[in-house]
Parts: structure tokens; C-alpha cells; sequence
């Protein structure tokens, strides 16, 4: 049967799917997802199977699972759509209400219940959707715990100082390799951006993006730490983000300067793509880390 945790993973294979532009008739396998998803194939396979059942995904005897018709527009029925979309409003409003103060590190699923007015079993759905990209912990009592974030304006721009000190060293590393079929699952995603997405994904979905494109950077480093101190940077940063105004001519710049790094990088020029990627952290920040992102009344995102 099955569970919130599998209908999370169902919604983030669809997140995977869209933001990496993939289409219809695209295999699906159990392994390459459970690597990306960081998850064993059992969930998987639940996860799947619900995908199967609303028609997003055809499973074919002997071969395996292809992509049905989820990439460019939604298939659900209208409720399930409008179910879908009031989900991702509260997942906003918990996000929001988090990173400014006013929900407590430590809640119970009565106290959220009753701030947000919603079933328990709605609420544990968003639950481990959080839980799943890992800024909210199930306590071994009762409750939950959500993890440290960013939370100041300082601690933002210490994150992206940090990464500028990381990642462009990532890529003038000695051990660095420039592997064929990372650069390719990066160029893929950033030519799908370019090629409309930066107009139509959602402010979460550009986040994801966004995320997987510096990890796939430093683990093209060699460096086993400084992938993971990427990795954890973009599980600090992710409220945050969801909360900065969404301008979408500054992601189709940003994907501009993506793109000019992966064509260095295939130059074999590392050290020019590094100072490439160094100035784009440097512009992120400067016009990204502002204490107006952290009071409570600051404007909500926009499409």
C-alpha cells in the first residue's frame, strides 16, 4: 500500500523529470533513480507504481519503465491539480513562516495542524516531502524537529563567501575530471532552461536545478568533502531561496553563465571557467544577500 513517503517521491520524480527536460518515452530505471533521489529501490518501485496508476508513467513487460506524458503540462484530473497546487502553497507558507520565526524549531502535528487548519493526514504528506529534502527531522518521541538553516543575512553571505572559496578551486583541482556523462545530464538541464524553462518552472523546480548544476561542478572535483560541502550548502540555502523575488530575466542570465562554464570546461580551459564561476557567485551574492529576505513582511515571490 502505499504511503506519504512514496507519494513525496512520486512528486519529486516528476520534479526530476521537468527539470531535466526529459520526454516522453524516456526510460526510467529503478536504479538511476534511487541514486539520484538518494533512496533504496523499494520505495522506488511504490513510487512508481503511483506514477503508473495516474497515467504519468507505462510500464512495459521485459523492458522496463518510460515517461508517459507529465513533462509539459499537468495530466491530473482538475481536483487532483487544484489538491496539487493548495500542497505547494502550504509547503511555501511552512517554508516562509520557518526562515522568519514563526513556527518553532520544535512542533507537534497537532500545533501545525491547527495554525494551518488541515487534515493530519495533508499535513503529513507535506511532512515528508520536507523530510525527504531533509530540512525536517521526526523525532524519536513525538514531533518533529526542523534542521539549523540559514536563518540572517550574515549567515547568507558566509554560505556564498564559502562557496566562492570552494568552488571554483573545484575546478583547477589536481584531481579534477571532466566527466562525459555528468556534463552532459548539466548541459542537458541548463539547454532546457535556456530553451523555455527559465519562463515556465517553478520557483522550487529553479532551485533544484540550480542545486544540481554546482554539485555536478564539484564532483567533477575529485573531492569526495567538497562535494558534500556543496550538497550541504544547498540543503542551508533552500528557504532562503524560495523566499528571494523571482526574476526571471535574472535566471535566464544566470543560465547564460551556466552554459559559458560548461563550454569552457569542454575547452579544456578550467582556470578561465573558474574565474567565470567565481565572478557568477560574486554577482549572486551581492545582489542576493539582503537583510529585507529575513523580516517578516518581506514580499513574497513572484512569477
Amino acid at each position: 500500500m502505499a504511503n506519504q513517503l512514496h507519494r513525496a517521491l512520486a512528486a519529486k520524480i516528476l520534479r526530476y523529470v521537468r527539470t531535466n527536460g526529459l520526454q516522453a518515452g524516456h526510460h526510467l530505471t529503478e536504479v538511476s533513480l534511487a541514486d539520484v533521489l538518494g533512496t533504496s529501490r523499494g520505495p522506488i518501485r511504490a513510487a512508481l507504481a503511483l506514477l503508473i496508476a495516474d497515467g504519468h508513467v507505462q510500464q512495459v513487460p521485459n523492458r522496463g519503465f518510460f515517461l508517459g506524458n507529465v513533462v509539459s503540462e499537468p495530466t491530473l484530473p482538475a481536483a487532483e491539480q487544484d489538491a496539487s497546487s493548495d500542497d505547494e502553497a502550504l509547503y511555501l507558507s511552512i517554508a516562509d513562516d520557518r526562515l522568519v520565526g514563526n513556527i518553532a524549531r520544535t512542533v507537534s502535528e497537532p500545533e501545525l495542524m491547527r495554525r494551518y487548519d488541515i487534515s493530519r493526514p495533508r499535513l503529513r504528506r507535506i511532512l515528508m516531502r520536507i523530510a525527504t529534502e531533509g530540512w525536517i527531522e521526526r523525532r524519536e518521541g513525538r514531533g518533529w524537529s526542523f534542521v539549523q538553516l540559514i536563518d540572517s543575512v550574515e549567515a547568507y553571505r558566509e554560505s556564498y563567501e564559502l562557496r566562492q572559496m570552494l568552488e571554483p578551486a573545484g575546478l583547477i583541482n589536481d584531481s579534477f575530471k571532466l566527466d562525459e556523462a555528468i556534463l552532459n545530464r548539466l548541459r542537458q538541464q541548463q539547454v532546457m532552461v535556456r530553451d523555455g524553462g527559465w519562463k515556465t518552472l517553478s520557483q522550487i523546480e529553479l532551485f533544484e536545478t540550480n542545486a544540481q548544476f554546482h554539485e555536478g561542478l564539484a564532483e567533477m572535483s575529485g573531492n569526495r568533502f567538497l562535494l558534500g560541502t556543496i550538497e550541504r550548502q544547498n540543503q542551508l540555502r533552500r528557504l532562503v531561496e524560495y523566499r528571494q523575488t523571482l526574476n526571471r530575466e535574472q535566471v535566464r542570465g544566470q543560465n547564460n553563465e551556466h552554459l559559458d562554464i560548461l563550454d569552457t570546461l569542454e575547452k579544456g580551459l578550467r582556470f578561465e571557467a573558474s574565474q567565470i564561476l567565481a565572478h557568477h557567485l560574486g554577482n549572486a551574492k551581492n545582489r542576493k544577500a539582503r537583510s529585507a529576505i529575513f523580516e517578516v513582511d518581506a514580499p513574497s515571490t513572484e512569477d
